[in-house]
């Protein structure tokens, strides 16, 4: 087992700072390669500070502004507008900083990327959700229009 210090949030994991014991293939293969966590050291301790610090100035003030974006973020449906092909096949694939942008443009607020979580590879034209962490205890589902554009 691998003692870790997580920079950034991991789904049914922890959240950034926090340390954890994961088999040594997980850390090796996945975690570490990615960024997603630090090997723990005694004074890695330090940066366990500075990491939540980092976070919590990231994190909505409240829970009750996140309970506010995410409600607004649930009832409208956000536009993405991508190249395609004639078959509505698209040209690469929707990353969660595309979903991020087009919350943006809509006039929905702010999200971080890393927060937007893409339940499947989206590859062509059509109606999708994605899942937004906004807060520890609120997270939202957003509804995407994938459109062809230029």
């Amino acid at each position: 087992m691998a003692k870790l210090i997580l920079t950034h949030e991991v789904t049914g994991l922890g959240a950034a700072g926090d340390v954890v014991e994961v088999k040594d293939g997980y850390a090796r293969n996945f975690l570490l390669p990615r960024g997603f966590a630090l090997t723990w050291t005694k004074g890695g301790e330090k940066q366990v500070e500075s990491i939540k610090a980092a976070r919590a100035a990231r994190a909505h003030a409240s829970v009750e502004a996140a309970q506010a974006q995410a409600s607004a973020l649930s009832s409208k449906k956000v536009k993405l507008v991508v190249k395609a092909g004639e078959s509505g096949r698209l040209f690469g694939t929707v990353k969660p900083a595309d979903v991020a942008a087009a919350v943006e443009a809509a006039g929905l607020g702010s999200i971080d990327k890393r927060n937007v979580e893409l339940p499947n590879h989206i590859k062509s034209l059509g109606s999708y959700q994605a899942n937004v962490r906004l807060h520890e205890d609120v997270s939202a589902v957003i509804d995407l229009e994938v459109v062809a554009g230029k």
